[in-house]
């Protein structure tokens, strides 16, 4: 946006962390707790004040880089979210499970190389301490070296991650499977996954440290979570971000619909203050998307009850998303209203037209206009007329409010392209060269190197040059990674 719209760094924390646990089908306070007890077990193996903030900030963005490898887990588990809650909860029985362990080197390893690769660039995008990104980039690391992505061993992996884990995993499995249990998984796991000191450490304290937890109410969690030392600001975007990798075809999508939405509250000739929250509800109204799978969001064609019906509760998770992130209520409750329409037929609360504010309304329209105009992969993207015309029936048939969407089509019939995005172009051209940005824009809306080759009319080989040379630029290994980057640097 114009005006540098910045958060606080702790809020877009905060964000992260309940997307991270919606991404990995965990309870949206899994990461909260998993902070608190990884705090109290650094207290007593010794740490200090600045170290146990340190796992607090860990504990907060494990899970931060799961939206960029969530495609390749749908591929392999079948459901992305589904999968990564019974490999959390070491469920052996559950096949999805059995057949990734059995792959580990082979499709793992990948896979958490992404994870760890994006999870440590989002720390330090935030402005984060260089031990909090080491650790996130080395989180899946194991004692016995058995881990990944690196196979380091003992001392060679920040004892953070144990720490963070050894947290997780007692969260996890009282919850999962009750104390007893929990603490019987973790004492098998001792000296291999973590060390067998720190383990008996927690099994020890688990069922006080437990009692103690419940106790704590979420205004509780929350003061202790306002005295970490994250005084930094930083873009909103960045949580935008985060969320569209989780399916390569939405990459700057939300973004879009962001500076979409505020450039249409300017024609309506709406203050500041309106245009300021119908931004920010914009880049956050996709939160709730990370609690279904992608396999459901890749469907073509009418999806089943069972499917829709999960569908439909996106915009409640967003909606509960402002209740955990109290700096953001308010924008989260607009971008909850993102699929309301003004005749009732919206979701999830079916609000009618009284109900709905005029930030609400817009951000409405807006998304539906990008998303309009953007190619899916059941369809291609229409074209403005074909979009137009789509979106002045729904608003004709008392769907969507005619402000709004006469707003929309008179800005955006001969430059459908954002202010904002119109800005970029210097951006563009500083850091790649026209053809790499051509190329990064195609891989990282998911395409394999072939089909960027036949798209842009190159060899392979061609494609794979350029490739290597974005991520040299970039300095990123993933393409993940490198969409993250990009999208921040004002690349694509």
């Amino acid at each position: 946006m114009a005006d540098a719209s910045t958060l606080r760094a702790l809020d877009a924390v905060k964000a992260l962390a309940f997307i991270g646990d919606l991404s990995m089908g965990q309870p949206t306070d899994h990461s909260l707790r998993t902070s608190w007890l990884a705090a109290r077990l650094a207290v007593a193996a010794g740490y200090d004040a600045a170290q146990c903030d340190i796992v607090k900030e860990v504990s907060l963005l494990r899970w931060s880089g799961c939206t960029a490898n969530a495609a390749e887990f749908s591929a392999m588990l079948g459901d992305d979210v589904g999968g990564r809650e019974a490999m959390l909860a070491m469920r052996p029985g559950w096949g999805g499970v059995a057949e990734a362990q059995g792959r580990l080197d082979a499709t793992i390893t990948p896979l958490a190389q992404i994870h760890c690769e994006v999870s440590g660039d989002i720390a330090r995008m935030l402005g984060l301490e260089h031990a909090t990104q080491t650790a996130l980039r080395h989180i899946f690391e194991t004692w016995d070296g058995g881990g990944t992505p690196n196979k380091l061993a003992g001392a060679r992996v920040p004892e953070t991650v144990f720490l963070v884990v050894l947290a997780g995993d007692l969260e996890i499995l009282s919850r999962t499977y009750g104390l007893d249990a929990a603490q019987t998984m973790i004492e098998r796991q001792a000296g291999r996954r973590y060390p067998a000191g720190l383990a008996s450490l927690v099994c020890a304290q688990a069922a006080d440290w437990l009692a103690e937890l419940d106790r704590h109410d979420a205004a509780a969690r929350d003061e202790a979570l306002d005295a970490l030392p994250i005084h930094q600001h930083t873009a909103p975007e960045i949580i935008a971000d985060v969320i569209d990798l989780k399916l390569p075809w939405m990459a700057g999508y939300s973004r879009r619909v962001a500076e979409t939405a505020a450039d249409c509250c300017a024609c309506l000739g709406f203050d500041d203050a309106v245009r300021h929250r119908t931004y920010l509800a914009a880049l956050i109204h996709g939160m709730g998307r990370m609690a279904v799978s992608n396999a459901i969001w890749n469907t073509p064609g009418r999806l089943s009850s069972a499917a829709w019906e999960k569908v439909r509760l996106v915009p409640y998770w967003t909606a509960r998303a402002g209740k955990q992130i109290g700096a953001l209520a308010r924008e989260s409750e607009i971008a909850s209203q993102a699929y309301e329409r003004l005749d009732g037929s919206g979701y999830f609360r079916g609000a009618t037209g009284g109900m709905l504010s005029d930030e609400a309304r817009v951000l409405a329209a807006s998304a539906s206009w990008v998303a309009l105009r953007s190619a899916r992969p059941w369809r291609a993207a229409l074209s403005v007329d074909e979009a137009a015309a789509l979106l002045k029936e729904e608003a004709a048939a008392g769907r969507f409010d005619a402000r709004p969407v006469d707003a929309l089509l008179n800005a955006g019939r001969d430059d459908y392209t954002p202010s904002a995005e119109r800005a970029k172009p210097a951006a563009r051209s500083g850091l790649l060269s026209p053809r790499e940005a051509e190329v990064l824009r195609h891989i990282s809306q998911g395409a394999s190197n072939k089909e960027v080759a036949k798209a842009l009319e190159m060899s392979p080989s061609t494609v794979r040059t350029h490739v290597e040379s974005v991520f040299r630029k970039l300095e990123c290994s993933t393409r993940a990674a490198a969409t993250l980057k990009a999208s921040t640097l004002g690349l694509i």
